[in-house]
């Protein structure tokens, strides 16, 4: 299978990669929008494996950037039901179509992009309780195993505890770089781990890092609240298309 040759896959792929580095340098949620926007020119699952690599590149970079700035204890309460939910999601991936996982795709993008144009996902004054930090690192394993879609179900959490803006990013790197390695084996299991598929990912790598310490630079310069608007229009636009597409 030789690569892909439409230019409208690479203008997508390209600028899925780069929401998904700018999510990553600390403008959290502007990468919801790159797994939608990836299905629309691939495979849902196919997509998920490619980003995967990069993923991973990219988390190292973002922990790198923010190594000082994490709050272990919200680690500790999230990682082991991440760890189920990663679970719960592959299994879920085996045994359904991709057209189903194709709607799915697309409804979380339009929950998570209404909740925040609504402003529902604002941080909470009064923290969650500590035993609903195992529910919603579950919540964001299955997300992020099935849609690559694990930020959302994150922050409502973090950002219930209220931490300072380098410690939520910090926090956030290190979640999902540990959550991503979870999810290799899942991927591997489900055959995606191809010779084009990796080929696709090598592509992308540089514009990846690339973007990555981009974020960094601009995080600390430019307010995301005009960015944030942007992509969650984005959002809804993409994952109405995906759900129309699936039904239809």
């Amino acid at each position: 299978m030789s690569l892909p040759s439409d230019p409208i896959f690479y203008f997508v792929g390209a600028l899925a990669i780069i929401l998904v580095g700018l999510a990553k340098g600390g403008f959290s949620g502007l990468g919801n929008a790159a797994m939608p926007l990836l299905t629309l020119v691939m495979d849902p699952i196919q997509a998920a494996a490619m980003l995967l690599p990069i993923l991973l590149v990219q988390d190292a970079v973002g922990v790198w950037a923010f190594r000082k700035s994490y709050d272990l204890p919200t680690l500790k309460l999230t990682l082991p039901g991440a760890a189920l939910g990663i679970f719960l999601g592959w299994y879920f991936a085996t045994i359904v179509s991709v057209d189903v996982i194709r709607a799915m795709v697309g409804l979380i993008a339009i929950i998570f992009a209404a909740q925040r144009l609504l402003g529902l996902a604002r941080a909470s004054a009064k923290p969650l309780p500590s035993f609903l930090g195992f529910f919603w690192g579950g919540v964001s394993g299955f997300t992020s195993q099935v849609a690559l879609a694990g930020g959302p179900p994150f922050q409502v959490w973090a950002l219930s505890r209220n931490f300072p803006h380098p410690v939520f990013i910090g926090t956030s790197a290190i979640f999902f770089m540990l959550i991503n390695i979870l999810k290799l084996p899942a991927f591997w299991a489900l055959g995606q781990f191809t010779w084009p598929n990796m080929q696709l990912t090598l592509v992308f790598l540089p514009l990846a890092v690339l973007s990555t310490f981009a974020g960094v630079w601009m995080v600390k310069r430019i307010a995301p609240e005009r960015f944030h608007l942007a992509i969650n229009l984005l959002l809804i636009a993409v994952g109405s298309h995906l759900l129309w597409q699936a039904l239809t």
